[in-house]
């Protein structure tokens, strides 16, 4: 499973950050972190989920209110 976060599309809701520990608050930019990510177009992050992080990867994503946060299974199918 991977995560794919938008950060130009961030808001800094920071709700992202409540629900996983991966997200981080980055206050000087008004948004958050993906820590580990790496960047794979500007501005956009992708991070392997591991398998005991699952749930709160999704949790973020279903939480994030301007849909920056995209959760994909191994197929690539979009989950959330």
């Amino acid at each position: 499973m991977k995560v794919e976060y938008d950060r130009e599309t961030c808001i800094g809701m920071f709700q992202c950050v409540d629900e996983w520990d991966a997200f981080e608050k980055n206050l000087d930019d008004g948004k958050a972190d993906l820590d580990g990510a790496e960047e794979v177009e500007e501005g956009v992050f992708v991070l392997d989920v591991p398998e005991d992080a699952e749930f709160d990867a999704k949790f973020s994503a279903r939480v994030c209110p301007v849909d920056a946060i995209r959760v994909y299974d191994d197929d690539g199918e979009q989950l959330v």
